[in-house]
């Protein structure tokens, strides 16, 4: 069995629920992960999938440290993060990086594609990391003296891969990153990380909602719902013989591209 990048025991998140707040006193908590246990391993590609409100999202950011546990463990090569500070943890930052859903939303408006890709590094956009990190994701060097703004969705997204690379990280998570592409886009994306994964050797979780999608990329699938991991299990095997009810669920609504089939 492969080794685990990532090991994840008894993960719980607990927020304030505002909505329920009373007008004295502090709000109640709301669970959000309830003990999630899994592992990761390296090299592999994870699909997390689920609906809106599953905690997908949630898991994916607690995994990077950007929202304190409640309760568990993260541990991250043999490394308890779980409530590491953020002094101790600045270092495994570099190996730990996302790819966010909105590309334009995440990228500077103001900088160049080249300043963008240059600024986790702390270098500057005439680097030859920079012009090797848009080659890999099929960017010419001409894309780094542009704007956001001045290219397609599918370069933009593309770009946020590139500043994600450019660190030479272990692990990757990528949060819904094809979901507003068109089909074409999404395709070329798909086909772009899978080839990073087996050049660079990366590790990659990717959250989506859309399992046909998840299917094209993952080795393995955790399907999640209301904060609970109800399936875990090989894509193949998932899609074949699904042990869970939501996730026949799911799986029933993949539409089929067959005009001869009715809803």
């Amino acid at each position: 069995m492969a080794e685990a990048i990532f090991s994840i025991e008894d993960l719980q998140i607990e927020v304030p629920d505002m909505a329920r707040k009373p007008l004295f006193g502090p709000a109640p908590r709301r669970e959000i992960l309830k003990g999630l246990s899994f592992e990761i391993a390296r090299g592999s590609v994870l699909g997390i999938v689920g609906g809106s409100g599953s905690g997908k999202t949630t898991l994916g950011r607690a995994l990077l440290r950007l929202m304190e546990p409640t309760g568990g463990r993260i541990v991250f090569d043999g490394q308890d993060i779980t409530h590491l500070s953020d002094e101790r943890l600045r270092p495994l930052r570099r190996r730990i990086q996302m790819i966010f859903q909105d590309p334009m939303s995440s990228l500077n408006p103001r900088l160049t594609v080249g300043r963008i890709v240059a600024a986790p590094l702390g270098a500057r956009s005439s680097d030859p990391r920079i012009a090797e990190a848009l080659d890999q994701v099929g960017l010419s060097r001409a894309f780094a003296g542009r704007y956001p703004h001045e290219i397609s969705g599918g370069q933009r997204q593309r770009v946020g891969i590139a500043r994600a690379i450019a660190m030479r990280p272990d692990f990757i998570l990528a949060d819904e990153i094809v979901s507003g592409l068109d089909v074409s886009s999404q395709a070329q994306v798909l086909n772009l990380l899978e080839r990073l994964v087996a050049e660079l050797g990366l590790t990659l979780a990717f959250i989506s909602h859309d399992l046909s999608v998840i299917r094209r990329l993952c080795g393995r699938v955790i399907v999640m719902q209301a904060g609970a991991i109800v399936e875990d299990a090989p894509t193949a095997t998932l899609f074949d013989s699904p042990a869970h009810p939501y996730t026949r669920e799911l799986l029933d609504a993949i539409p089929t591209p067959d005009p001869s089939v009715r809803w």
